[in-house]
């Protein structure tokens, strides 16, 4: 494999997901992943603190260059194994995973690439999905549960068809030009990433709090960026008694510890990008 730098850098954070991470990998690699080649783009992976943290020898079949090591500074947060990745990533166009549950659709690659050719200063801003019949933090209340969710893909046969992951999940946003809190799969130039100094480490409670929503409303306001969001595409989140994921009622207090925090740190609170910005459609799906 070329050790020249890539193109795209997919930096994936990871804790306690030795069910949702396997099927997050195969995701991103080719073939699943549909025009790119494996020399595009590289993954690293890194662990923030796992019983038992993935290894290299536990993918053996992933087709692009592959990272994996432990976060030094293990937190209940995120944000400094975001951080970490990021000074690892080699590539000019890197892609941030804050929740390593999140599954690919095929074209998700291609398309934010291709949609960051597009202006000189580009927020490349995938939409986020949910498995199942709805947001997960009711359908969990519901019964539904990884069990189910494993008979779910099996049926649609999820990895010789990626976009029927779009017949079994709910999105978040009630289409692509509505107001959007965040990306969970937010592509930025390096350069980018280096003016906005990468992910505030303020955000240090559980989770990361609302560290993901400030950096995608933190992008969107640097001078002469532009937004780009990518229709047709997304990542898709597996249930795994996550924060927002668990529970209509622990996800509400999670929600409301989360804004005391923004609101201690940037002294309002918080707020959707509502610019709807420009619309990349897939040229897969042409949504």
């Amino acid at each position: 494999m070329s050790l020249e730098a890539p193109e795209i850098s997919l930096v994936v954070v990871c804790y306690e997901m030795a069910r949702e991470l396997p099927r997050t990998l195969q995701s991103l690699s080719t073939p699943y992943q549909r025009g790119v080649e494996p020399g595009q783009y590289e993954i690293v992976i890194v662990d923030n603190g796992s019983r038992y943290p993935p290894s290299l020898a536990d993918f053996p079949d992933i087709a692009p260059r592959l990272t994996i090591f432990s976060c030094s500074r293990k937190t209940p947060s995120p944000v400094p194994a975001i951080n970490e990745g990021l000074t690892v990533a080699r590539g000019n166009l890197i892609g941030v995973w804050i929740d390593g549950a999140r599954m690919a659709s095929p074209g998700l690659l291609r398309s934010c690439l291709e949609a960051s050719r597009l202006h000189p200063r580009p927020i490349v801003a995938t939409l986020n999905y949910q498995l199942g019949p709805a947001r997960q933090a009711v359908s969990a209340d519901q019964g539904y549960n990884a069990a189910a969710e494993d008979a779910l893909l099996f049926e649609i046969g999820w990895s010789q068809y990626g976009y029927r992951l779009f017949d079994i999940a709910t999105p978040e946003i009630a289409e692509p030009t509505a107001p959007m809190l965040e990306s969970n799969a937010l592509f930025l130039p390096r350069a980018l990433w280096d003016e906005l100094g990468g992910y505030d480490e303020a955000f240090t409670s559980r989770g990361g709090g609302m560290a993901n929503p400030d950096i995608f409303v933190r992008a969107v306001g640097l001078p002469g960026a532009q937004l780009i969001r990518i229709a047709g595409e997304g990542t898709f989140h597996q249930i795994h008694g996550g924060l927002t994921t668990a529970g209509l009622q622990s996800t509400l207090n999670y929600v409301k510890e989360a804004s005391r925090e923004y609101h201690a740190i940037r002294g309002r609170a918080l707020a959707p990008v509502r610019a709807p910005g420009w619309l990349y459609r897939s040229p897969a799906t042409g949504w």
